[in-house]
């Protein structure tokens, strides 16, 4: 037999034109070959027996290799631990052989506001001491349609009862009558306590709670705690607890009567929480009147008006409530 390149040689034929026109030729035909059985696979019968053996209530729960050790221990050997997988397989039933409980799956909260103490959210989040491992904790009950502070307070400790009186105290403070509120928070022992629940049901407030691992159910708290850490007179660890507590009544304060909340066209919590807005309002509204009569050049596609206070504030609002000509609710700060 001559190779390729020889007989190229021998006929004069370049080699690159021989490799050209035998590429573009149909490859030959192969024949299909018939797949035979393994001769020394299990018969039907004994893979039945297999399969039957590892889905007994004895082995139902353990993996192929320890049914096939605790097999040989007993002095039993029906097949290897290879073809038992690949018997189970065949069926389906590589996975999880046993009955599996079933959770449903937690429904996601749907909650709004359309003006101040209809829907509360709280949450703790721990601000570093003065040594290493050591946290002060800070208990925060946000109003989610004024963005206002309604009650906080701080403790050495993260504890039901402390949640329990927080709550309680707040909520007697604003008058809330029965059936009014919906509270919100995560599932953190302390918002999921006994405690909290039977006090929430004795004033007739609704209790809600984020998905596990859903920080999005719990924005507006996020999103203030976010505001309070990035501060710039932040510290980086608080000396004890007075000195925590200071801050966070610099902080409360300034949050809720100086800070122009985006969320809430640029008013402050306290404003919007206390109906104040229209005053505010009409005070902006003078303010861009005058100066479009000084300048209306300068204002190229209408008039200028102040932003807005969106009509409602939702958490995880349904698709089919977006409006486009509605104001965006944020919950930046």
């Amino acid at each position: 037999m001559i190779g390729v390149r020889a007989a190229c040689r021998a006929t004069g034929r370049a080699q690159a034109s021989h490799y050209r026109r035998h590429r573009q030729s149909p490859p030959p035909v192969r024949p299909v070959r018939e797949r035979r059985a393994q001769p020394r696979a299990l018969d039907e019968v004994e893979r039945a027996t297999v399969r039957a053996l590892l889905n007994s209530p004895g082995f139902v729960d353990k993996a192929p290799a320890t049914v096939y050790h605790e097999l040989l221990d007993e002095g039993v050997y029906v097949a290897s631990v290879s073809s038992m997988y690949r018997i189970l397989r065949a069926y389906g039933e590589v996975g999880e052989r046993r009955r599996q409980a079933v959770h449903p799956a937690r429904v996601k909260p749907e909650l709004v506001a359309t003006k101040p103490n209809q829907c509360w959210s709280w949450d703790i989040t721990k601000l570093h001491g003065p040594a290493k491992w050591s946290y002060f904790h800070l208990y925060v009950i946000i109003d989610i349609y004024s963005r206002y502070t309604v009650g906080w307070l701080i403790a050495g400790r993260e504890s039901a009862a402390l949640a329990e009186q927080l709550l309680a105290d707040t909520i007697a403070k604003h008058g809330i009558d029965r059936d009014r509120l919906t509270v919100h928070a995560d599932n953190g022992s302390s918002m999921a306590s006994k405690p909290v629940a039977f006090l929430l049901a004795d004033l007739g407030v609704t209790k809600s709670h984020s998905r596990p691992h859903t920080s999005n159910d719990n924005p507006f708290s996020e999103s203030q705690f976010r505001t309070l850490k990035y501060r710039p007179e932040f510290p980086a660890t608080f000396a004890n607890l007075p000195d925590a507590r200071a801050f966070c009544q610099r902080f409360f304060s300034w949050y809720n009567t100086e800070h122009r909340h985006s969320g809430v066209a640029w008013h402050t919590p306290h404003n919007v929480h206390y109906g104040h807005v229209d005053q505010v309002q009409a005070v902006r509204a003078d303010v861009l009147s005058a100066a479009y009569t000084r300048n209306p050049e300068r204002f190229v596609r209408k008039h200028p008006e102040p932003a807005a206070l969106p009509v409602a504030a939702w958490i995880n609002k349904p698709a089919e409530q977006d409006d486009p000509d509605e104001p965006a609710h944020s919950t930046k700060t």
